[in-house]
């Protein structure tokens, strides 16, 4: 059974009840809030900088409505909990509480929307409850959105190697199994978005972006079109990513150091090894259903050594895996 909830979704119209709630709360004044772009996409860089007042408090406004729309999502999983503890099936019941997309409110002086590579748009929650898994746990392994399908599939004894799906259970990250073999890489895209005609609200804007609000500020346009490759082991916390434009712009993060992503390393880095990442890349777009599911690198021809990366940058070793969400 699937529930879509309320959603923290604009026009984010809280129940009446919480309109009021989380008068003093504002969107996170993070590093990289209110700040130019100035080595991203093109995209990023139209941003004004800085924001202007009336911008920031549309997306102070536009956080704190989120939040009093998730009022309404915890009562509705309150209720449903209740609900089967009263039949006897929550002790039977696996619970996934999870989202399509992150958000931001400010970064890069973009006010408000869901369409960029950079962690606060690509990361979302996922919990889970359920039989065998243990209560208030962490997983710091890399788990997408592609792997719910083969997880449900799991729980219900359906042997996942006979599908062509490309994610990967996780049943055994929930149940705590031992030995456990898991995947360092993981794709990233999006197929950016734009009209043809030019915003009669922003009239000294072409045509080909969107999402142009407020102050005329564009969110998205056709060539926001990007494919990434995003790596987290017990050692790299990396970012590559590819724009498919005219500038075939790239974009490479290292989380470890940087993890607001402020700083876009790719014109420092060795082109051999940029080479060799936009390899990775394309193995990870052009796989399919069990050739996905391999940990690493797939073709041992090109296998890449994220050190080689970032010599003249410190190292991007950490004590143990970065703390990340699901």
């Amino acid at each position: 059974m699937m529930i879509s909830t309320p959603a923290p979704h604009s026009p984010w119209t809280a129940a009446p009840q919480y309109q009021k709630a989380f008068q003093n709360v504002f969107a996170p004044r993070n590093k990289n809030f209110n700040i130019h772009g100035m080595n991203k996409h093109w995209l990023i860089r139209q941003a004004k900088t800085p924001m202007t007042n009336s911008s920031i408090q549309f997306l102070d406004n536009a956080f704190r409505k989120r939040w009093q729309t998730l009022l309404s999502v915890d009562d509705l999983v309150e209720k449903l909990v209740k609900r089967l503890e009263f039949t006897g099936e929550l002790d039977n019941t696996y619970i996934f509480y999870t989202s399509d997309n992150g958000y931001h409110t400010g970064q890069f002086s973009l006010p408000i929307d869901k369409r960029q590579l950079y962690e606060f748009d690509i990361k979302v929650p996922l919990l889970v409850r359920g039989p065998g898994i243990k209560p208030n746990q962490t997983s710091k392994m890399l788990v997408a959105n592609i792997d719910l399908g083969p997880t449900i599939l799991d729980i219900a004894g359906y042997d996942v190697n006979k599908t062509q799906m490309d994610g990967m259970s996780f049943l055994p990250i929930l149940i705590g199994a031992s030995n456990l073999t898991w995947r360092s890489d993981m794709l990233v895209e999006y197929q950016g978005e734009g009209r043809n005609i030019t915003d009669p609200t922003c009239p000294s804007l072409s045509p080909g972006v969107s999402q142009c609000f407020p102050d005329c500020v564009c969110e998205d346009a056709y060539n926001n079109t990007y494919a990434c490759v995003r790596t987290m082991s017990a050692l790299w916390n990396l970012q590559y990513c590819e724009f498919d434009d005219q500038e075939v712009f790239v974009e490479v993060y290292n989380l470890t150091a940087d993890p607001d992503q402020i700083t876009n390393i790719a014109k420092s880095v060795d082109p051999e090894v940029l080479g060799k990442m936009n390899y990775r890349l394309m193995m990870l777009q052009s796989c399919s259903g069990p050739a996905c599911r391999t940990p690493g690198v797939f073709d041992p021809g090109y296998r890449f050594d994220p050190r080689l990366m970032f010599s003249s940058h410190g190292s991007v070793r950490t004590r143990r895996f970065s703390k990340h969400p699901l």
